[in-house]
């Protein structure tokens, strides 16, 4: 089943309601997007709610308030923070603002690393990861950086395997980016729903790493999809401000900045988040693994796992259920699924129906 409506694999990723609705007249139980199954927080919806009676006004252009409140939690000059309409919003900026000669990216990873660069005309060097050692990075990452490169991409926890990084090699291959002058362009949107995201993360190394930029948003952890709410930090001020201006002019609305502004105070949110996603991973990476599927042991808020068979996602479909197929994925075909991390009823009833389906034919 073809739920494209025209539009490209590359652009659609996951979560393709509407597709599926105009299928089905019915929305889908969706796990192939991997947002927060707990919703967006109440003192975030409340904000958003309070905040409609003031969009006769144009948003902050600069989105200041939040940027100074991003400054205040990380301890940073809010001058090396650029607002986005997402995460996206930024990696498309990053390209056309530096046009970079030569890039590295990861295969299998995020579609859009590719996309953007080749959108500026840069071919991206492939570093292929390895099935039979399930898409780890290698310990000599750092050497395939090599002089005549511009830019590498890199998302931690890994997008679609789910590993995390280790510090060590994280800084190793920051200290070669130093030395050939790559920017290395770290996305940690998933990062939040690890159970040490401060280990993992290379932020406490800025602003004294002018090679070094880190990718967040708010679109994940605090289910902000539709919102559309990330931001770059840049250990370069000069590059942040490029950044700024390169963007378009109120690239982010009103009412995602009073979003993140308020996703900021709920700690109490997050830390559930981070219990639930612990919690059920395991139980669902053990399930799957009972069902017989080889499974990635990630440590992301979603799993991949490969199937012998090559149409579950279109049989998980017709019983009302999203999966995201990895064919989109550079790399990868449709043997191989990516399943969000959800709540045990919704984990439950996945489980349920892949039983149905596997038993059924």
């Amino acid at each position: 089943m073809d739920l494209s409506g025209g539009v490209g694999m590359e652009k659609r990723h996951g979560g393709d309601w509407a597709g599926f609705e105009r299928e089905y007249g019915t929305l889908p139980l969706d796990f192939s997007v991997s947002v927060s199954p707990l919703g967006l927080p109440r003192g975030v919806r409340d904000a958003v709610i309070r905040s409609l009676d003031e969009t006769w006004r144009y948003p902050d252009p600069l989105c200041r308030s939040l940027r100074e409140k991003l400054a205040t939690v990380y301890g940073l000059d809010a001058e090396s923070i650029v607002c986005g309409n997402g995460a996206a919003d930024l990696i498309y900026r990053l390209t056309q603002l530096l046009h970079p000669r030569q890039a590295l990216i990861t295969v299998p990873g995020f579609g859009e690393y590719r996309a953007a660069l080749e959108a500026a005309g840069c071919e991206p060097e492939r570093l292929v990861l390895l099935e039979d050692e399930d898409f780890r990075l290698p310990e000599n990452l750092p050497a395939a950086i090599h002089s005549g490169l511009d830019l590498i991409f890199l998302c931690n926890p890994d997008n679609p395997s789910g590993h995390l990084a280790e510090p060590e090699l994280l800084r190793a291959l920051l200290a070669r980016c130093r030395e050939t002058g790559t920017l290395l362009v770290l996305d940690e949107c998933f990062l939040d729903f690890t159970a040490e995201p401060e280990r993992f993360s290379l932020i406490n190394l800025l602003p004294a790493e002018p090679q070094l930029v880190i990718l967040r948003a708010f679109t994940k952890t605090y289910a902000m999809a539709g919102l559309r709410l990330g931001y770059a930090i840049c250990g370069d001020l000069s590059l942040a401000r490029q950044l700024q201006d390169w963007g378009q002019p109120w690239a982010v609305s009103s009412a995602a900045q009073t979003a993140g502004l308020a996703a900021l105070e709920e700690q109490e949110y997050l830390q559930s988040v981070r219990r639930l996603i612990a919690g059920e991973r395991k139980w669902l990476l053990r399930e799957l693994k009972a069902l017989g599927f080889h499974v990635v042991e990630g440590k992301a808020n979603y799993l991949l796992w490969r199937s012998e068979r090559t149409d579950l996602s279109d049989a998980l479909c017709r019983r009302g259920i999203l999966m995201r197929s990895c064919d989109g994925f550079e790399g990868l075909d449709r043997h191989w699924l990516r399943t969000a991390v959800r709540t045990r009823e919704e984990n439950a009833l996945l489980i349920r129906t892949l039983r149905e389906v596997l038993q059924n034919g």
